[in-house]
């Protein structure tokens, strides 16, 4: 047995026994479970890959005069304004203006606010344009100035709800092509994509939430970040395999950390052909080796981990229920399956080789004595189910 303190002390000290997620496998292979569970201190995790519900929040300071920003755009990109004078939220899906969207399906959706995190990591200068109804302590009507990151007082990356525990294989069982969030879906089971850093993945590496949890340290895009809360949709109350690993999307986390501290490699903004914009975002999680048991959940191997495939024509838009059927991710990285007895070719949203680096850069900066964990302040729920949103009329 450790503690949060002792790994600590070993980590100040530059003495911590640091292995990634994939290192970890062979490692106890050779010394068995409850010899390396002595001699590890730390487990790094990660992923790479888009994460719809992110954005941030920013803070412009005051002009002279004032501005009370009722309505406001960056690059054309509408930011939410309800909040005190010159804070905003940016969403990572929002659209530039005059976007058209689907409306010559599919669309491009080329720009959103997704680039517009991207480009503020990455340093590049931006337009603000803001609108107000004047009051008396702010006068101001309209501004509009070029700005970058280093020109704001805060810009906070605020995610609600990141890197989901698991997920669905998406195929299309019709016979037109169809626009999804999981990518572009040929007909009659042509491919298959799916979004997963199986292995490496935080949330498999801890699937009943015994280190993380809120308050828990993250590398977030290069920054230290946190876990807030749980991450909206979090519904870790379902079907499991013996080794704690869901079927389904389960657990999520809503993170937090400084922009100014991200780099631009790991916060880049996707365009998704037929469905919109989306912010691809570069997560590691540290796992403490308390004991032998959590040790044991990092030895995963993508053989061991199932998702469901579904069918994103029918199934998926009308929440039936239906699985075709189960694949594990080493069958999903040979780059072909079968799916109803047909040889299906199948992609990846997410990247294997990034999230690695990223296992990497945690475990040198760990090993180097600059990052140390937190002990979660609060566990994450594990008997919850995700509520439905039931279309009721206003009749009492």
């Amino acid at each position: 047995m450790k503690t949060y303190e002792e790994i600590n002390t070993r980590i100040e000290s530059k003495k911590a026994v640091v292995l990634t997620a994939e290192e970890i496998i062979d490692y106890v292979d050779r010394k068995g479970i409850e010899e390396a569970a002595k001699e590890v201190d730390v487990v790094t995790t990660a992923t790479f890959g888009p994460m719809c519900s992110s954005g941030c929040v920013l803070n412009f300071g005051h002009s002279k005069p004032k501005i009370r920003m009722s309505e406001a755009w960056i690059d054309d990109v509408a930011v939410y304004c309800g909040l005190a004078a010159v804070d905003v939220y940016l969403g990572a899906t929002q659209l530039r203006y005059n976007d058209p969207a689907n409306l010559y399906y599919p669309g491009e959706f080329r720009f959103g606010g997704a680039h517009i995190m991207e480009k503020l990591v990455a340093g590049e200068k931006l337009q603000l344009f803001a609108l107000s109804y004047g009051t008396d302590d702010y006068p101001r009507r309209e501004i509009r100035t070029i700005f970058d990151i280093n020109d704001l007082n805060q810009a906070i990356m605020v995610n609600p709800r990141n890197c989901y525990q698991n997920y669905n294989i998406a195929v299309n069982l019709s016979e037109k092509h169809i626009y999804t969030y999981l990518g572009h879906l040929k007909p009659n089971i042509q491919n298959a994509t799916y979004c997963s850093a199986g292995q490496l993945s935080p949330l498999l590496n801890d699937p009943l939430y015994i280190t993380i949890g809120v308050g828990s340290s993250v590398w977030l895009a290069g920054a230290r970040g946190h876990v807030y809360a749980e991450g909206t949709q979090h519904s870790p109350d379902c079907e499991r395999e013996p080794n704690g690993v869901p079927a389904e999307g389960a657990g999520t986390l809503a993170l937090t950390g400084d922009m100014k501290d991200m780099i631009p490699d790991f916060v880049r903004g996707t365009s998704f052909v037929g469905y919109g914009v989306s912010l691809a975002v570069g997560v590691g999680i540290p796992i403490p080796i308390l004991n032998s048991e959590i040790l044991r959940y990092t030895t995963i191997r993508d053989r061991d981990i199932y998702a469901s495939v579904v069918d994103y024509s029918i199934d998926y838009p009308e929440r039936t229920g239906k699985v075709i059927c189960n694949l594990n991710y080493e069958q999903l990285k040979r780059g072909e399956v079968i799916i109803l007895d047909k040889k299906v070719e199948v992609g990846s949203l997410s990247s294997y080789s990034k999230a690695l680096e990223i296992c990497h850069l945690l475990k040198d900066e760990i090993k180097g004595g600059s990052f140390l964990l937190s002990k979660p302040m609060k566990r994450l729920a594990l008997d919850q189910k995700m509520k439905p949103l039931e279309v009721r009329d206003n009749k009492r």
